[in-house]
């Protein structure tokens, strides 16, 4: 059966996408959950429109996060924690942790989870990449200073 994806579907396509898939998997699962819908004639003209606007979507989305990517690049975090006398941190300093000072510092929010890093356990300057785009990555500079 030929339909038009009207979501992201995993290993399938893109909104807008014309695909063609087992009757049953589309009755049964695409149809029904609203992620796609039949080809006929005038569903392909729909099919178009949905195209052109998840690619707006997406353009708008890049642009979004390169500029974010700049600002987080620009801006160095400083987190406090509790140290020993030789740098080693009590605990450790974790993705909410940063994600929390980053939002301190420049004003707006970011998913801990798309922060990739490894547990920070040592004072001094570390790098984190956090992933804000499928095509965008920044390098934050994080300080960790003992209190």
């Amino acid at each position: 059966m030929r339909i038009i994806l009207q979501r992201e579907v995993e290993s399938l396509g893109e909104p807008g996408d014309i695909v063609e898939v087992k009757d049953g998997y589309a009755r049964n699962y695409l149809i029904p959950r609203g992620m796609a819908m039949q080809a006929t004639k005038g569903a392909l003209k729909h099919a178009e429109r949905v195209r052109q606007q998840h690619e707006a979507r997406q353009e708008k989305a890049l642009g979004e996060a390169r500029t974010l990517a700049e600002r987080i690049e620009k801006t160095p975090v400083q987190v406090q924690a509790k140290a020993g006398e030789e740098g080693r941190l009590f605990g450790s300093v974790t993705a909410q942790q940063v994600a929390e000072a980053l939002e301190r510092s420049i004003g707006e929010a970011v998913d801990r989870h798309e922060i990739r890093m490894e547990p920070i356990r040592s004072t001094g300057t570390h790098a984190v990449t956090i992933h804000l785009h499928s095509e965008v990555n920044a390098t934050l500079t994080v300080q960790v200073v003992a209190q």
